[in-house]
This record gives structure tokens, C-alpha cells and sequence, in this order.
């Protein structure tokens, strides 16, 4: 039988370095991946280690007939780069990882496609800079050509998604012609191109090189943490802090999320995190006071609390920030809640991007995002939606072991975030065992296959969508999972597939994405 590597085109070859391109088993059983599903396995893998090289290899492609499929970090939970045909090559865009430029007096950054987010803070910091918009919760892997690919939010929400810090993408085409959008320090410089390419899914081209606006790192920080016991409670403090523009970060948990949480290792069991907090709060005797209060809170301070509110503020002055936290827990004292221990802020802020070993349940279960961006008016049927789903099902939950739970955040003065989380008994992927840190992996009890527990979540996931899709939610990791044509009128969707042809006349970019 013929290998992988057999029936790609002879031009491919010629086009790349042989150590670009890869098709062994174990890699083309990895990259057939994601967090939640898997799909063909590609034809090879193709990691560029140049722009050049990539726009070479994507021409080559192509012209052999194959399917052009991009991937950054691997963190994608929605089939980003999970093709329906066989007949691709998937672009991994590791091997872009270069910054090109940071510039203190424009304010911006350029990258690599390939650049994680957790790279691009570390060169940022000591210059006292930052993204608006500057990553999710799993940047140590996930890349910044993959956050515009698919967009995200969570550091810097206040500032918007990852998206909306991006000035202008240099983008290779189907047919291998690179093109640069927008303007290096200004967006938009007429119709928006920048955003036309921006959370595409990789429909429309391969990410290469992103240019970022760059903001100022906030020296006073204040952290709050808050405990309510009604989800009406907790939305609407939620609410009223983010019209009022008080907290650059603000997220919380339903109940079982937080158990969840208290089941895996201490908050403070990393020695290094502990420092790395301490350090954070700007002197040492600071420092040593606020690592005094996390050591005495330890994992009790969210017992007994039902949903539970953390919030940053973060302003040029301490003092400032500290007024914003006062009026934050004015807020949240109106609405009913209390104050706790400030843990959870303190150390994700010290150090925003973990091992992502999270991905995976406390014992080793499979585990599974989905969400909806929902208006500030509907959260609360909303949610009420989706526990009545969990209610109906709660029997058939129960005896396939199957458990639920939720992350909240606030992403602008006019909508939150609702993120259901499943966690199922079910065999890891070798996405997982290659991702989450082998000494956590060992520790871990781990399951069989279970294709009763998993068929149940897939089925609950999906009406969970359709509850998001009344509601008039929207959604980001669009991928081959949230149904963006059914948001959209006949017209506007037509004007998409005009654009999806013009860039693509093929339909060789990441086919199905999007839903083109």
C-alpha cells in the first residue's frame, strides 16, 4: 500500500525543505485531533519555517488538487482544522515564530503567525507593553494567527476579542499570492480588509504575519472576588460592572465548575506561581502580605459559595484601581453578593497562561466547551434555558456519568459570556496525551471508551446551540460546529460566499468552514 507521503503532488516537494513536511503515523494521528472530535488524517503535515516557504508550499498544494487546511496552537474544541476529505495537507504554523518587530513609539508588534501568546506577553513585559486584547487562557500553546483565525477573548476583554487589536494581516491565498491588509498603524484605512479576513476560520487564507496595536500595561492593579447565591444575582453584578467599565478582566463560575476546581491541585501548590503572585503586587512587602492571605485561604474560601464573581481592575495608578475595585463592590453589594478571599484573580493575573492540563477533568475525563455570547437582557432565561435541558436529561446524565458546568465572563457593556462545560468518562485523544504535561497525565486515573457518554454530550451540546440560537446569541471558533448562516439574511450570507469565491474559486481553503 502506498504511504502518505507517495501521493503527494512531486511540485509540493520540490517547492519545500523535506524536514517541512511530514507524514508518519504518530503525526498525522495527532493532527487529526482536536480537543473534542477527530477526522481524516491529512496527507501530510506541513510545517513552513518562512512566509516564503509557506506561500511556495500552499501554491504547490493546490495546484496538485489539495485542500489547504490551517492550524495554530490546537486548541480549537469546533473542527478548525478538522477537514471532510482526505485530500489535504494541514498547515501547522509553529514554525512561524518569529517576532519581527516591536515598536515603542508606534505602538505595535508584528509576528509571526506562529507566535503564542504567552511568547508575545514575555517579550512585551519588560517594556511595560502589552496587547489590548492579549490572549486566551490556553496562550502557552495557542498562537496569535490562530486567535485571529478563530478569535477568542479573555485577557483584556475589556478591550474587546483578540480580533479587534489586530491593524493588518499579511495573508496567503489558495493560489500562493500573499496580500497585505489595512494599515500598519491604522484600521481601517477605508472599507475594513483587516476585518474581512479576521475570524475566518482559515476560509479564506492562511494567516502569515499579524501586526498588533499595543497599549500600555496598567501599574495599579486591584483584584475582587465575589460570592452570589442566585444566577440573577451574579449576572446582574456581572452586567452592571460592564456597562460601567470598571474591571479589565471579569469572569466567575456556576457551582460545580468550582468544585471542579477545588478538586485539582492547590492554587498555591506551584511554588513558582506563589512567587511569581508575590512578585506581581509591585513590592515586596505588598508581595509577601497578599501571599499571606492566599497561603491562609488555601481551598476553603469557596466552600459554601454557589456562584462565585473575580474581577481585575487595572488603571495607570494604584489608587485608581483601588477606586474602581471600591465601586465594583458597591455594585456587587446592591445586587446581593459578598466579598471572599481574592485568590483566583491574583493568580491567574501572575500568571495568565498555565500548562493547559485543565483540558482534561481532575481524574482524567474528557472534557468540552460550548458558548454563546448573549445580550446583557436575555442571560438570565438564557441560563434558566440551559439548566431546565439539564434538568430533563438529569437521569440519563447520571447514569452515564456525565456532569456539567459553567464559566461566565463579561465581554463588553452589551454582552456576556456563557460557557457550559461537559465532562464525560471517555478514553483521551492523542491530542490530550501529547498536550497536557506528562507528569499531570500520570497522575491521572483515566477511562475506556465510552461511546454511550459521548454520543449523550454531543447530543446535549447541540441543543444547547439551538438554546444560544433563540436567544440570539452569537458565537467565536465559528469552525464546523455553530451555525453562522442561519445569523445572517440571503443577502449578506450571499455576499460572504461572493468574497469565499473570489479568494478561493476553488473552495480549497479549509473547506466547510464556516459553514461555505
Amino acid at each position: 500500500m502506498a504511504t502518505a507521503a507517495l501521493t503527494l503532488p512531486e511540485s509540493l516537494a520540490s517547492a519545500v525543505a523535506p524536514a517541512s513536511l511530514r507524514s508518519d503515523p504518530a503525526t498525522l494521528a495527532l493532527y487529526s485531533h482536536d480537543v473534542y472530535s477527530s477526522g481524516p488524517e491529512p496527507r501530510a503535515v506541513f510545517r513552513p519555517t518562512s512566509v516564503e516557504e509557506l506561500a511556495r508550499g500552499v501554491a504547490a498544494a493546490t495546484a496538485g488538487g489539495l485542500a489547504i487546511v490551517p492550524r495554530g496552537g490546537g486548541m480549537s474544541y469546533t473542527g478548525g482544522y478538522l477537514s471532510p476529505t482526505p485530500d489535504f495537507i494541514l498547515v501547522d504554523t509553529a514554525g512561524l515564530d518569529r517576532i519581527v518587530d516591536i515598536d515603542e513609539t508606534d505602538m505595535t508588534a508584528t509576528v509571526e503567525a506562529g507566535v503564542t501568546w504567552d511568547a508575545l506577553r514575555r517579550a512585551l513585559q519588560p517594556r511595560g507593553l502589552r496587547v489590548k486584547a492579549w490572549g486566551t487562557l490556553s496562550g502557552i500553546n495557542a498562537t496569535v494567527g490562530g486567535g485571529m483565525s478563530q478569535n477568542g477573548v479573555f485577557w483584556g476583554a475589556g478591550g474587546g476579542t483578540v480580533v479587534d487589536s489586530a491593524l493588518a494581516f499579511d495573508i496567503v491565498l489558495a493560489d500562493g499570492r500573499v496580500i497585505s491588509t489595512g494599515s500598519a498603524f491604522f484600521r481601517p484605512y477605508g472599507p475594513d480588509l483587516t476585518g474581512l479576513f479576521a475570524a475566518d476560520c482559515g476560509a479564506f487564507g492562511v494567516k502569515a504575519r499579524v501586526t498588533l496595536r499595543l497599549v500600555r500595561e496598567g501599574a495599579g492593579l486591584a483584584y475582587g472576588s465575589f460570592a452570589f447565591d442566585t444566577p440573577a444575582a451574579i449576572f446582574g453584578a456581572m452586567s452592571a460592572i460592564a456597562r460601567e467599565g470598571l474591571a479589565a478582566e471579569s469572569f466567575g463560575f456556576d457551582p460545580f465548575l468550582q468544585a471542579q476546581r477545588m478538586k485539582r491541585e492547590s492554587l498555591t501548590a506551584d511554588a513558582k506561581s506563589f512567587v511569581t503572585m508575590m512578585r506581581a503586587q509591585g513590592s515586596l512587602l505588598k508581595g509577601l502580605k497578599e501571599g499571606a492571605k492566599v497561603a491562609l485561604a488555601g481551598r476553603s474560601f469557596l466552600d459554601d459559595v454557589p456562584f462565585s464573581l473575580h474581577c481585575i481592575a487595572e488603571r495607570r495608578r494604584e489608587g485608581e484601581a483601588a477606586a474602581d475595585m471600591a465601586e465594583i463592590e458597591r455594585i456587587v453589594a446592591g445586587a446581593g453578593g459578598r466579598t471572599i478571599e481574592n485568590t483566583i484573580p491574583k493568580i491567574l493575573r501572575a500568571n495568565p497562561f498555565p500548562p493547559v492540563n485543565s483540558m482534561v477533568g481532575p481524574a482524567g475525563e474528557r472534557w468540552v466547551p460550548v458558548h454563546g455570547f448573549v445580550r446583557q437582557s436575555r442571560l438570565v432565561e438564557t441560563w434558566a434555558a440551559i439548566q431546565a435541558l439539564y434538568a430533563e436529561n438529569a437521569a440519563e446524565m447520571s447514569s452515564h456519568g456525565v456532569e456539567a458546568g459553567a464559566m461566565l465572563a463579561a465581554v463588553s457593556p452589551q454582552a456576556c459570556l456563557i460557557e457550559p462545560v461537559f465532562f464525560w468518562p471517555e478514553a483521551l485523544n492523542p491530542l490530550h496525551r501529547h498536550a497536557v504535561e506528562a507528569g499531570h497525565l500520570a497522575k491521572l486515573k483515566g477511562f475506556a471508551a465510552n461511546a454511550g457518554s459521548s454520543a449523550l454530550v454531543h447530543r446535549l451540546r447541540a441543543q444547547i446551540v439551538e438554546i444560544f440560537t433563540r436567544a440570539g446569541a452569537i458565537h467565536l471558533q465559528i469552525a464546523r460546529t455553530y451555525p453562522l448562516k442561519a445569523s445572517h439574511d440571503a443577502p449578506a450570507w450571499g455576499l460572504l460566499e461572493t468574497l469565499k469565491h473570489a479568494v478561493d474559486p476553488r473552495g480549497l481553503m479549509n473547506p466547510g468552514s464556516l459553514g461555505l
